[in-house]
């Protein structure tokens, strides 16, 4: 993937060349253009008046979808509050256009399961910023090639998912063989594994996944005996309004050394939501694929239709 400075390379030769759809005819006045404490990519002229452009690299995606960040980035929400700012006070047009490393993708979303809070800013100042999704194809001399396709961004489905609920799934080191008495369990001896443990927050995700992280606690669920003892533990979010939960636990098994009979699921049919693995799931492919499944595959599938008309690449 491209570094920083090789991308705002691709988007000056793209604003040189007029390839930038809603920005042709702009020159460029300055890169790296400083206004307070933030710095910006490049500072243009533009239909008779200054106009600051952002730009961010995509790295992540998956068929017909794509997102950014990959990982949380206070530094991007910050940079979009300033642009809305410069929007506001000044008689200057703002903008953000995001390269996508990726020639198949069709929509662009922020990825709101690992970043709500820029998610949530993104949204918001959507009417103050001007936002451009551009997917780019490079030859196999890694020069770039002729065409790009600017991404539809969703705002419907947008407004229903940008909301702290959905499911979860937890990883529970467990170094040393370790017997509990967990409630209505009884006693259980855990091997050592990574234990991934699945559940659902249809409200207050984000506290939900924070308490699991705690150890000191009061004792309510059969994970919470399981975390107290635990080396350590990570938490991966799924942010939806679908109820997928006993749906992720049916994909997990196959995938999993042994299951933990009867565990997490007194409320429901499945046979267990705590799956063992003896090494780190996070470094297996068949586990990131399902993660990776139920984060953006299920997007695409619901959005993989004819572009609603309030759907804009604007």
């Amino acid at each position: 993937m491209l570094h920083t400075h090789v991308t705002n390379k691709v988007v000056q030769h793209l604003l040189e060349t007029n390839r930038v759809p809603g920005l042709e005819g702009a020159t460029i006045t300055k890169a790296e253009a400083t206004v307070g404490h933030h710095r910006f990519d490049f500072l243009l002229h533009h239909q008779g008046r200054p106009y600051m452009l952002e730009v961010k690299s995509c790295t992540l995606f998956e068929g017909a979808i794509a997102m950014f960040p990959d990982a949380v980035t206070e530094r991007g929400r910050s940079h979009l509050e300033s642009l809305a700012q410069l929007a506001q006070s000044e008689d200057m047009g703002c903008g953000v256009l995001f390269l996508v490393q990726w020639p198949k993708g069709r929509f662009f979303l922020p990825d709101y399961h690992s970043d709500l809070a820029f998610s949530q800013t993104f949204y918001a100042l959507r009417d103050k910023i001007d936002y451009k999704a551009l997917a780019v194809t490079w030859n196999h001399d890694l020069t770039l090639a002729e065409g790009q396709a600017e991404l539809a961004i969703p705002w419907e489905f947008l407004s229903e998912e940008i909301q702290d609920g959905g499911t979860y799934l937890v990883i529970l080191h467990v170094p040393e063989p370790l017997t509990l008495s967990i409630g209505s369990l009884g006693q259980r001896t855990f091997q050592p594994a990574y234990y991934v443990y699945t559940g659902t927050a249809k409200k207050h995700l984000t506290q939900r996944i924070n308490r699991h992280l705690r150890k000191k606690k009061t004792l309510r669920w059969h994970v919470d005996y399981l975390r107290e003892k635990a080396a350590s533990c990570q938490a991966l979010p799924i942010r939806t309004t679908e109820r997928i939960e006993h749906v992720l636990a049916q994909r997990l098994s196959p995938l999993a050394d042994w299951v933990v009979p009867g565990f997490g699921c007194s409320d429901c049919n499945c046979t267990s939501h705590l799956f063992a693995f003896r090494d780190n799931p996070v470094r297996s492919q068949p586990f990131m694929e399902v993660l990776q499944y139920f984060r953006m595959g299920r997007v695409e599938e619901r959005l993989f239709a004819p572009i609603n008309p309030e759907c804009s690449a604007d």
